[in-house]
């Protein structure tokens, strides 16, 4: 995967893109969301029925390649959702690896008690199943969490507070990581999260780095789930959870989590695969720590299964799955792998 950015006025971006089968693409993106509104290739049908799946995933890949390479490069919020942002699911990680075990159990204990439930018949539910479920074998638990930024743990204290000024805040009175977002007022959400977005957007990848070290996890959601109902359609139950966009998103099936320890371990797991999912629906070869077998993404499971160029990544039985001669060949030449690094290390 390659690209370059071949325009820019204030609102939109415009790259090309050579995909894994040498192909280019042409696309326009508005920078505030990344919406890729033009897209074409001499190379596919304009026609998505005429497509094949590979064909079909392959401009997927370049839109997802160029999303996230416009966010590295100009620091353009352009990788929606958040959770499918390998830099934001790394900040959560690191936080969660972070945690002594009464905070994580604030955060994910509902979690661990719901998925401890199905094992241990002395465990209370947290959730019942739904009257239409059809199978609780097929329940996918459901959390977001959403981060905090507290730039006072970082080197770049000293141009945060300078930042926080031109916003009206006093990071000296006011610490981030005393302030829970999601008890702040319409106004003083907008406020904290325009702050946190232009340093991020001010920030270089070095600083970005830097930067990561400063996220912690603000709050989480309420637990939720999805589930099949007795037609196969996939129904999702409500939860109470802050009015923005979550940074990473969990979805367990009812497997044993262990002890509380080795489930926190199970979650940094979780959010490994995922990262590592981002980057091979990007077309990307993951960095090294994040070439591993497990269930990440759901929708990365299934298109593993259903695109034939993907091996099962989220089978750990599959054998050879990061065998070198398999990744030059689908991922070859990535222009992009050293700015990765560069930001999850």
């Amino acid at each position: 995967m390659k690209a370059e950015i071949t325009g820019e006025n204030d609102e939109n971006i415009g790259l090309h893109v050579v995909d894994n089968a040498g192909n280019k693409h042409r696309m326009e993106m508005r920078k505030i969301d990344g919406e890729v509104y033009a897209h074409d290739s001499e190379a596919y049908s304009q026609n998505p029925e005429k497509r094949t799946r590979e064909e079909s995933e392959h401009g997927k890949q370049a839109r997802r390649y160029a999303q996230y390479y416009v966010f590295l490069n100009r620091g353009y919020d352009t990788v929606t959702p958040k959770w499918k942002n390998p830099v934001h699911l790394q900040a959560v990680r690191s936080a969660i690896d972070s945690m002594d075990l009464e905070e994580f159990e604030d955060h994910f204990g509902d979690l661990y008690q719901q998925l401890k439930s199905h094992h241990d018949e002395d465990t209370e539910r947290v959730l019942h199943p739904p009257s239409d479920s059809q199978d609780e074998d097929y329940h996918l638990y459901r959390k977001h969490v959403y981060l905090g930024l507290d730039p006072l743990e970082t080197d770049l204290a000293d141009d945060a507070r300078e930042l926080a000024t031109e916003f009206g805040l006093d990071l000296d009175q006011q610490s981030p990581k005393g302030t829970s977002l999601a008890g702040l007022t319409d106004d003083g959400l907008e406020t904290w999260s325009g702050f946190s977005t232009e340093l991020f957007a001010q920030s270089n990848e070095d600083e970005l780095a830097e930067l990561a070290e400063g996220f912690y996890v603000d709050t989480t959601s309420e637990l939720h789930m999805a589930y099949l109902d007795h037609d196969g359609i996939e129904q999702v139950t409500t939860a109470i959870e802050p009015d923005r966009e979550p940074d990473a998103r969990f979805e367990e099936p009812p497997v044993d989590p262990g002890t509380l320890e080795q489930f926190q371990h199970g979650l940094s797991f979780d959010l490994a695969c995922q990262i590592r999912d981002c980057f091979v629906r990007m077309g990307v070869m993951p960095p090294e720590e994040y070439q591993i077998l497990g269930l990440g993404h759901i929708a990365a499971a299934l298109a593993y299964e259903e695109v034939d160029f993907y091996p099962d990544y989220h089978a750990p039985d599959e054998d050879g799955a990061y065998l070198s001669d398999l990744d030059s060949k689908y991922f070859g030449d990535d222009s992009l792998l050293g700015s990765v690094n560069s930001l999850l290390n």
